[in-house]
């Protein structure tokens, strides 16, 4: 559908249109980086083995790297490339902790980044059916972003979502980089964040989690390794882990910003805790969900 820019009662049309360069794109992208995907910039342009990254970030919901790639251009392999990218993370795990250093003036060690949770981005203005379907497996960490620019000066980053029924990508033969890169890279799933759960807690979720997606239509769902994320424009309005006897949800508002009349939260703004935010709540029936999709449209409405 086209847009339109409201002038008086006349609409018009808002026409698309392109990146001069592909430096333009990254860029602009690098400038806005926190805002845009909630990742720390680390390096532009960083190079080793004769592969050079256009954007390194830092995600520090996940504790690890996301390496991004820039194409105007549709004659590359997906596949090919962000694999060479991800094994090049990997055989050079020290370089990339050293330029982390260097950047925000840490002494991180190796063990201190989750490299099993590295993924990598590419964003263009469109894709070819071929990058598309190359990418369809469930457990790939690969993300395509498509970016488009328009005439009144504003652009829209859109995730092309890769639907999670499709196969795994360890069912197909690769070669020896590929299976490297697939034994140490991750792709949690919601399923794996219930092993050896109950079933009626994970049946709970499903209840919370369809009363979310029902009420609230611009919800993305993410999972770490050790929780899932309900995410609005990018940001965390909730995380959910799952215990043997309870779920618990943590509500991303600062401490003294969250109104909890029945005092059913914890403020955890200075305890150790896996769930982004500052007030813990055990989820445990029906009763209690309703009460924290009080608490949820707190946190979805200052994200907004």
């Amino acid at each position: 559908m086209p847009l339109y820019q409201i002038d008086a009662n006349n609409l018009k049309p808002i026409k698309k249109t392109e990146f001069k360069y592909e430096r333009d794109l990254q860029k602009l992208t690098e400038n806005n980086m926190e805002e845009v995907f909630n990742l720390k910039f680390v390096a532009s342009e960083f190079q080793l083995d004769n592969l050079r990254i256009d954007t390194l970030a830092f995600n520090e919901e996940t504790n690890s790297f996301v390496i991004i790639e820039y194409k105007k251009s549709k004659n590359y392999s997906v596949i090919d490339q962000g694999y060479s990218y991800l094994s090049l993370l990997l055989n050079n795990k020290a370089e990339f902790v050293l330029k982390y250093n260097q950047k925000f003036n840490t002494n991180y060690g190796k063990e201190d980044i989750d490299f099993t949770q590295s993924k990598i981005m590419f964003i263009a203005p469109n894709y070819t059916t071929y990058q598309l379907k190359s990418i369809e497996f469930n457990d790939l960490a690969f993300e395509l972003w498509k970016v488009t620019k328009y005439s009144n000066n504003t652009v829209l980053y859109d995730k092309l979502n890769i639907s999670e029924n499709k196969a795994s990508i360890k069912e197909v033969k690769t070669t020896n980089k590929k299976e490297d890169v697939n034994k140490e890279i991750i792709k949690y799933t919601e399923e794996m964040c219930f092993n050896n759960k109950p079933d009626n807690i994970k049946e709970l979720y499903e209840n919370l989690k369809e009363r979310i997606l029902n009420e609230f239509e611009d919800i993305e769902i993410v999972t770490t390794k050790l929780y899932i994320v309900f995410k609005t424009s990018n940001k965390i309005i909730i995380s959910i882990e799952a215990f043997k006897g309870q779920l618990k949800g943590w509500i991303n508002l600062k401490n003294t910003k969250l109104i909890d009349p029945f005092n059913k939260t914890r403020d955890v703004s200075n305890i150790g805790h896996h769930g982004i935010g500052d007030y813990e709540m055990k989820i445990a029936n029906d009763e209690d969900i309703d009460y924290f999709i009080s608490l949820f449209k707190q946190a979805y409405k200052e994200k907004l």
